[in-house]
């Protein structure tokens, strides 16, 4: 599919995922609107690290995803909308859960009406493996059973089955995107590889995290970004839900002395932070992504090895401290 001259809105455009894909929109020659949630720094989130060439192209727009006045102004006359716009960290969602349903059920929702409104070509909603929850079987598939085992996989179960239900009631041409855990440049200190990176290259003593048995699924952010652009242009993927992963396993553990490999510091000891721990029943202990169906609709297939999307992923860290020490060192 062509993305020249298509009109497109990201929502959650200023985020991790979200302004990597409004990047490579705008270099495949899509006018994109960035839909971003106002704050009063007038800050555009991770968009301020497009190169200018590329930001100054950008329609930013300001609003909040809750709201859905602000939400039908950006959808209108739009060919296709990518709809990222989301709370993601599962800590806060057991502090402050309302949000979580505002933010992420009745957001899609407002997304999912304006779209129906206004006659929108292609939706692409982004799920999450989190809904899962501990895998039952792996690889997981799409057919795997969803478990709502945090208020935020809750939140996004519920997302989903509304973006579902506009497919099945009223024809909307939504398509489900499920990326399993993508990582990169920009990501945010509370994820786990920047946390292992950012502690390593400060030359701490010991290297804090939460449990060490998970298994996670990596998927670097490029092929996530290849992903979203595949699904949106294929016809097969309507009113499906597509799993987007690397479809290897690593545990957390496995994985903190491969980053620490990349820093030059492997022999760093690493101590349990009881305060990274989720809750017993709340922790998803296995993600391993079940790809097939993407290849087959949509032609997806991972790129990346986790290696060559490590080496990136320290080198943005290396380069811009200023995103992480201050959040992450505590000693």
């Amino acid at each position: 599919m062509s993305w020249n001259g298509k009109k497109v809105l990201v929502t959650g455009a200023g985020g991790f995922i979200g302004s990597h894909l409004v990047e490579e929109l705008a270099r495949q020659g899509a006018q994109v609107r960035a839909f971003v949630r106002y704050n009063s720094r007038s800050d555009h989130g991770h968009l301020e690290f497009l190169p200018e060439d590329v930001h100054e192209k950008l329609d930013v727009r300001l609003g909040d995803i809750a709201d859905p006045w602000s939400v039908e102004d950006a959808v209108q006359g739009m060919d296709c909308v990518f709809h990222l716009a989301a709370l993601i960290a599962i800590p806060y969602s057991y502090v402050a859960p309302a949000s979580y349903v505002s933010t992420n059920v009745s957001g899609t929702l407002n997304v999912l009406q304006a779209a129906r409104r206004y006659g929108t070509p292609r939706i692409v909603h982004t799920s999450t493996s989190e809904t899962y929850g501990t895998a039952l079987y792996t690889p997981i598939d799409e057919e795997h059973p969803m478990q709502g085992q945090s208020p935020y996989s809750a939140s996004k179960i519920g997302a989903d089955k509304i973006a579902e239900s506009f497919f099945r009631s009223f024809d909307t041409p939504v398509a489900i995107i499920r990326p399993f855990n993508t990582y990169g440049p920009r990501q945010s200190a509370r994820a786990v590889i920047p946390t292992v990176i950012s502690q390593a290259l400060a030359g701490l003593p010991q290297l804090k995290l939460g449990s060490l048995t998970p298994v996670r699924d990596l998927n670097y952010v490029k092929d996530t970004v290849a992903g979203f652009l595949a699904i949106a242009g294929s016809d097969a993927c309507l009113g499906e839900t597509t799993n987007v992963g690397f479809g290897k396993g690593i545990t957390i553990g496995e994985l903190a002395q491969r980053i620490l490999k990349v820093c030059g510091c492997p022999d760093l000891p690493i101590v349990t932070d009881e305060q990274r721990i989720r809750p017993e029943k709340s922790e998803v202990l296995e993600l391993v992504c079940a790809n097939a169906k993407a290849k087959e609709r949509c032609g997806w297939v991972p790129k990346w090895s986790l290696e060559d999307g490590l080496a990136e992923t320290v080198e943005f860290v290396r380069e811009h401290p200023e995103l992480y020490r201050p959040k992450v060192y505590a000693v």
